[in-house]
């Protein structure tokens, strides 16, 4: 292979929360994923149209907080179809709560072939993400573990495929999916990049699902202390009505709550703002 300058041995995905989050709460998720693809710098793949090294960088600059999961694993895919020779497509299978789906893919071939497996129940990406394994089809024609989805396979063009476990960090399976065009084409070389765009496609999800906690922590906590600041306010409004401590106004709001069967926090809004509106007459 070309070129001297060797690959780091691994590379740092760091994916930042989106703009909003508390800054207590905006943590960042860095993973480490190995570089498995045997490669000096520059070198090229026979009959792959992009540099595995380039369709990396990319990856390394995607941000979930410019674009929804579907679309960045849509992209993973793309790049995944674009670095590996004679693939026709490429997807990316997720399960959760024994729900399979496709979360991104790249060709609408791959995801007809996806889906058969999902109404089927069983197959090699189903097989893959539950197993945590890499599981291979080197030649539809001789496929006997599921003669059904090879014969769709095959009639589509399809004639080997490549499905390899996202490694799971959380309650979500999944799986990365390749598609081709020859039998026997997908090699232990192939397999090896997959598993780094299969790693890369872990580190999406799991930032995803930061992302959907943190966001909604900071919700929570926005709407506590909204809900401190209007009972605070009932508190003082009833100080001023009943001379009273600040103690005995909340022993008020709590009676009233119980009494009407509502939220603390509803009867402190109702109370503010009826007399504010009092006020305003």
């Amino acid at each position: 292979m070309n070129g001297t300058a060797r690959v780091p041995a691994a590379v740092t995905v760091v994916q930042r929360p989106p703009a909003g989050v508390p800054t207590l709460y905006r943590h960042v998720l860095s993973w480490q994923i190995p570089w498995r693809w045997p490669m000096c710098a520059g070198a090229t793949i026979t009959g792959a149209t992009l540099d595995p090294l380039v369709a990396f960088a990319e990856l390394g600059r995607m941000k979930l907080d410019e674009s929804d999961l579907q679309a960045v694993l849509g992209r993973v895919a793309e790049l995944a179809r674009q670095t590996l020779p004679g693939i026709v497509g490429a997807s990316v299978t997720l399960v959760e709560s024994e729900r399979a789906f496709t979360a991104g893919f790249a060709g609408q071939l791959t995801l007809d072939l996806d889906e058969t497996q999902y109404q089927d129940g069983f197959g090699p990406c189903l097989q893959a993400a539950r197993s945590g394994r890499i599981i291979t089809v080197p030649d539809m024609a001789a496929e006997t573990r599921w003669p059904a989805f090879a014969r769709q396979a095959l009639a589509a063009g399809v004639h080997s495929s490549l499905s390899v476990a996202l490694p799971a960090r959380e309650a979500v399976l999944g799986a990365l999916n390749i598609y081709a065009t020859q039998p026997a084409l997908l090699d232990q070389d192939a397999v090896e990049l997959a598993r780094t765009f299969a790693g890369y496609a872990a580190v999406v999800i799991a930032n995803a699902r930061l992302y959907q906690t943190t966001a909604t922590l900071a919700e929570d906590m926005r709407r506590a202390m909204e809900t401190r600041a209007v009972i605070e306010q009932a508190k003082g409004i009833l100080v001023a009505q009943h001379h009273c401590t600040p103690e005995q106004a909340f022993e008020m709001l709590t009676r009233l709550s119980q009494s009407t069967h509502r939220k603390l926090r509803d009867c402190a809004a109702d109370l503010v703002t009826s007399t504010a509106e009092d006020r305003a007459r």
